[in-house]
């Protein structure tokens, strides 16, 4: 057999009995181990001159850094209730949690180039695989939330997110590298604008103004939640981007983007709902700051505020237990989010995923020209997703309600990129 030939047993392991194997010695050797955490600078600086060596180096580390990340959480989730644990959509991100962690700790070491490209096969298809864990895990904590107290559901739900962005981060930057080795290889032109996913000069009000042009285009009631007494009619707001509009720095775009669609995603829909008869709406300002350390983006509208009777405190709409946020047990939501955790699709986040079900669904030969992004029902992902990738790089998203005005979005990111990743083990 070929060395690059991998034995296909090491990748046919059940992983049903997986969740009463509570101490299996392969999780707690690895689950042992810390986490080696990275900044954007040492992502960026390893793989500016990326060349066969380096790239072998990065595909090890992939190999051996996700297991023990992946052991981390399957450790914590071993430690909750069984009720929580069995819970529908957690049993199964449990499962393939425990797949993952058993195929990538029985990978063998790669040393080739055609290795690495199996290897990045390998990757892509688990990527794939775990489309349906923040469905599933929403769902599952949701259901949970009568067994847990508030603090350590939501601080369970962030490790396990926030530690599933660091591994799709990894491993699709490694992905991109090896792409962008393969380029080089062939003699064409690097494109030199990007390190793997980091984009080296990420214009700010062109990231802006990009979301605003979907969202422009987004119908009112996209959601399935059409708006009691709002008119289709009326044009989205518009948004005025106002600031340091020459803003560039080193980050990952695909964060950057989807935390802004999701603001003003969320801004366009209160400003309609509160300005329901209006035959213009008003707008909605984006405020650009780079500091010297941080870039800041102000996201402000008119839609009313934040609070009522159900929400005590802004920061609550980042819960998923319903004691802070009692729409979490909406019939409808839990509806929903059964309808994302069974399809095809999954959800991975992104702007682009979005976009993608608006062209697929437009009824056009242009479907960029025309208005309509497909329906997906409100599952309240956006903004917990949304801190979530603001925290991972050391960043923060605060939401300030003025209470029957309208809402104040701040959004801060570091600019300079020396910031670890914010996992915690």
């Amino acid at each position: 057999m070929k060395r690059h030939q991998r034995p296909t047993h090491f990748f046919t392991r059940s992983a049903s009995s997986a969740l009463h194997f509570y101490q299996n010695r392969q999780l707690e050797l690895y689950a042992s181990k810390e986490a080696r955490r990275l900044t954007i600078r040492q992502l960026v600086f390893f793989g500016k001159s990326i060349n066969e060596g380096r790239l072998i180096q990065s595909a090890n580390y992939v190999r051996t850094e996700l297991p023990v990340r992946i052991a981390h959480r399957l450790r914590e989730m071993q430690t909750l209730p069984y009720v929580v644990v069995n819970q529908e959509g957690v049993a199964d991100v449990y499962e393939a949690y425990w797949n993952a962690f058993d195929k990538f700790r029985r990978y063998p070491p790669i040393t080739t180039l055609e290795e690495n490209r199996e290897f990045c096969r390998f990757v892509r298809s688990l990527l794939d695989e775990h489309k349906t864990a923040i469905p599933n895990l929403s769902l599952g904590l949701s259901l949970s939330s009568p067994y847990l107290e508030p603090d350590r559901l939501d601080s369970f739900l962030r490790r396990m997110l926030i530690s599933r962005i660091s591994r799709r981060v990894l491993a699709e930057h490694h992905i991109s590298l090896s792409q962008s080795l393969a380029v080089k290889l062939n003699g064409e032109p690097a494109k030199g604008d990007s390190v793997g996913i980091i984009s080296l000069s990420l214009n700010v009000k062109e990231s802006i103004e990009k979301c605003a042009s979907f969202l422009r285009r987004w119908p009112f009631d996209v959601d399935q939640d059409a708006l009691e007494g709002a008119t289709h009619t009326t044009a989205q707001s518009e948004v005025v981007i106002d600031g340091h509009l020459d803003t560039k720095f080193s980050y990952i775009q695909p964060h950057l983007e989807y935390i802004v669609f999701e603001l003003l995603k969320n801004s366009f829909r209160a400003t309609r709902l509160k300005h329901a008869k209006a035959e213009q709406l008003p707008s909605v300002r984006a405020t650009i700051v780079a500091g010297e350390h941080d870039v800041t983006i102000r996201i402000s509208d008119q839609g009313g505020g934040l609070l009522s009777p159900e929400i005590r405190h802004p920061s609550d709409l980042y819960s998923f237990s319903h004691l802070r946020n009692p729409h979490r047990m909406d019939i409808s939501r839990l509806g929903a989010l059964r309808v994302v955790r069974s399809s095809q699709q999954g959800m991975t986040a992104t702007v682009d995923e979005q976009v993608n079900v608006w062209k697929s669904q437009a009824h056009s030969e242009d479907p960029q020209q025309n208005a309509g992004i497909g329906s997906h029902p409100r599952i309240g992902i956006g903004l917990p997703m949304s801190n979530i990738f603001a925290t991972y790089f050391g960043g923060s998203l605060e939401l300030v309600s003025v209470d029957g005005y309208g809402t104040d979005a701040y959004l801060r990111l570091p600019r300079l990129g020396t910031n670890l990743e914010g996992i915690e083990l």
